[in-house]
């Protein structure tokens, strides 16, 4: 192959997940918009709170220098819910990885990319001494987090009901142990 010919080669890796930042926000809203459409959007100002909230533990994949992948996640406790729009809400005593969002460029699905953030944020949340991870699935995604270890996991409190209720119909609160993978 010529040395000028690149169009046989593979485009590059994306970067190792790092956290994420506010100068991700850009990138993070067009990778929102393009995998979940209006329903599901959330606002700059929302991450903008939550990256500020203390036990934010959010991670980004970037590809010359562009977001292409990201998870929204913080430190909480058991059969606790962040509400669509709502703020991360610190614990005082987490025991909990809290998965509010994960997207991928819809270019690179099927890359391993979602693999990539979930195992970098397992392995952070078992280095701190969470034993758990939760999230709420949304959009018909239950089996692919069952996948992924996750069960659905009832809620007891009416409030957390209440808050998994902001997700739509067919929203399913999950949960997985954070053993060894």
């Amino acid at each position: 192959m010529p040395a000028h010919d690149r169009s046989a080669l593979p485009p590059p890796a994306p970067s190792l997940p790092r956290p994420l930042a506010v100068a991700d926000l850009p990138g993070l809203l067009q990778v929102q918009r393009a995998c979940y459409g209006e329903g599901f959007e959330e606002s700059h100002a929302v991450f903008l709170r939550r990256l500020a909230c203390p036990t934010q533990c959010s991670l980004a994949l970037a590809r010359d220098g562009r977001l292409v992948a990201y998870l929204a996640a913080y430190r909480s406790v058991g059969a606790k819910v962040t509400p669509l729009h709502g703020d991360f809400e610190p614990a005082e005593a987490p025991d909990t990885l809290y998965l509010h969002d994960m997207a991928v460029s819809p270019a690179l699905a099927g890359q391993g990319l979602a693999r990539v953030l979930l195992q970098a944020a397992w392995a952070t949340a078992r280095s701190e001494g969470l034993r758990h991870s939760a999230l709420v699935s949304v959009q018909g995604s239950q089996g692919y987090w069952a996948r992924h270890g996750y069960a659905p996991a009832p809620l007891q409190h009416a409030v957390q009901r209440q808050r998994l209720a902001t997700y739509g119909e067919g929203a399913v609160y999950m949960v997985r142990a954070l053993t060894e993978d």
